[in-house]
């Protein structure tokens, strides 16, 4: 006499067995949707059996570019997962893998971009500022360009004068 595992009754007719266990084919189900596998294609996690669609749904990692699921070599950045070819700059769509990239409203924005269209310009040079900002005199500066108006030195000293034009002098010229 074979019994059903998910209903205790004895099965007279067709007999599914899966994963060491014997059901009525009909009360072999899927763990989140329930409904009957009957295909054969299955997947478990954890013991339980799942359809492949909610395998893939709840268990398999999907790309922040394309939603679709992931199998194979992906990239992890900005909390997410994304496929290889899908990872690219939000606005030129550069491909960024191995290149530096930023991260604006959680997107990804390759270095040329986001100095060209987001980032705070340098007083002296009119660049966009990528790295390392000076913030001084209600202005952002590259520390390269944050100089001396006397002697064109860079100015790394936190303390410093200021010209009546608001333009910074280092100590040695003040």
């Amino acid at each position: 006499m074979v019994i059903c595992f998910t209903c205790n009754k004895r099965i007279e007719g067709q007999v599914l067995t899966a994963l060491d266990k014997t059901y009525h084919p009909e009360h072999f189900v899927c763990e989140k949707c329930k409904k009957p596998i009957c295909d054969n294609k299955f997947r478990t996690h954890d013991g339980r059996a799942y359809c492949e669609e909610d395998y893939n749904r709840l268990f398999v990692a999907h790309c922040f570019g394309c939603g679709q699921s992931i199998s194979g070599k992906f990239i992890s950045a900005l909390g997410h997962d994304w496929h290889e070819e899908h990872f690219i700059c939000e606005w030129c769509k550069l491909k960024l893998i191995g290149q530096t990239f930023m991260e604006h409203q959680g997107k990804p924005i390759c270095q040329r971009c986001f100095k060209d269209n987001i980032a705070s310009k340098c007083k002296r040079c009119g660049e966009g500022i990528a790295q390392k900002v000076i913030k001084a005199l209600d202005n952002s500066w590259h520390p390269e360009c944050f100089q001396c108006y006397k002697c064109s030195k860079p100015i790394s000293a936190k303390v410093f004068s200021v010209t009546s034009d608001n333009e910074p002098i280092c100590e040695k010229c003040s």
